[in-house]
């Protein structure tokens, strides 16, 4: 069977975070003292698809460790309804592959020119998103031939744990980031032959996740509906039972990222309420959690740890792709740069 593409840029995502934290170093040390020297009110994202997903995880970084209010922003406010938002003090972020978007790139340039401090890591430093931010940090992921993000979904997470772990200065969570291309190298080995099959045949299935590990449910149920046409929802353990649980019968498949931290109790809880409620779990945890069912690889800390999680993850989805008798590099009506206003 030819390997596709999708699956090939995904093995080498270790090999791309490696190229990633041997670059810029002296670059992101000075932008973490600017942010440490700057007094932020709060921060927004700016980004669409498998990007805002990245987003979400840096999200959840800087409320949980700056204590800075995240928001994503909704792009119309600025491209549409050119709305009179208040800027100064603020932290813009925008994640993207192509850096190509107008509805991305705009509201980089209304923030800074509001005074926002603007950051965009992206891949293509040559692109109209890195020209309009202050700070265009390189994802260093090469060319992704494939329509469906991988490593470039990695190495944004990374490059938006670096952002974190400069601004804070925390060894631990640096020397976990260090650490990474080893995490991922070995994430990439994890065996979750046993979803596929349970998933080749399914025609919906919902995936969750809580906290940190939520943004990987988001960009696992993209990932489903993008290059194996499964419809697939994604929600946070905390909201499956107002409203998703009416869905549950019979061998309902569910997909369950139980990572490090303080939801995993109550996410491996669910897996089990879950499964006597008649759902085909597949509980990703790791290998102490004995109910596994699907070996979820960790990280050096545990706010690492989804970043190795997604990558199992996409090699077990490259592989479903082909057991659904589709082409994960070439999805039905997509492209790889969309542009949107």
């Amino acid at each position: 069977m030819t390997t596709s593409l999708m699956l090939q840029e995904a093995l080498s995502a270790s090999e791309c975070v490696a190229l990633q934290l041997s670059q810029d170093q002296d670059r992101y040390a000075a932008l973490g003292r600017t942010l440490r020297s700057t007094s932020f009110h709060s921060a927004v994202t700016v980004a669409r698809g498998s990007s805002d997903h990245a987003s979400n995880y840096l999200a959840y970084l800087i409320m949980a460790r700056m204590g800075r209010l995240v928001t994503s922003l909704p792009m119309s406010l600025i491209t549409l309804y050119k709305s009179p938002l208040i800027t100064r003090d603020t932290l813009a972020v925008s994640i993207s592959q192509s850096g190509q978007s107008p509805d991305v790139v705009e509201p980089i340039r209304y923030f800074r020119d509001g005074g926002a401090t603007t950051v965009a890591l992206v891949n293509d430093t040559s692109s109209p998103l890195a020209e309009a931010a202050e700070w265009a940090m390189p994802l260093h992921a090469g060319m992704e031939q494939s329509v469906a993000a991988t490593k470039s979904f990695i190495t944004s997470l990374v490059a938006g744990a670096r952002l974190v772990a400069e601004w804070q200065d925390d060894p631990e969570l640096k020397d976990g980031i260090a650490a990474l291309p080893e995490s991922l190298a070995k994430a990439a080995q994890a065996d979750w032959s046993p979803a596929l099959d349970v998933l080749a045949p399914a025609r919906n299935i919902m995936v969750v996740g809580r906290g940190i590990s939520f943004p990987i449910a988001l960009e696992s149920a993209l990932k489903f509906k993008e290059t194996s046409a499964l419809q697939a929802e994604a929600f946070s353990g905390a909201e499956i039972k107002h409203g998703p649980m009416a869905l549950i019968e019979e061998g309902y498949p569910l997909l369950i990222f139980a990572t490090r931290g303080p939801a995993q109790a109550g996410l491996v809880a669910l897996a089990d309420e879950m499964r006597g409620r008649g759902a085909r779990v597949l509980l990703a945890a790791p290998e102490d959690i004995a109910s596994r069912d699907l070996t979820l690889p960790t990280a050096a800390i545990p706010d690492l740890d989804p970043i190795a999680a997604i990558q199992a993850f996409y090699v077990m989805a490259a592989k479903l792709s082909k057991a659904r008798g589709l082409d994960p590099d070439r999805p039905r009506h997509l492209s790889k740069v969309t542009k949107t206003n």
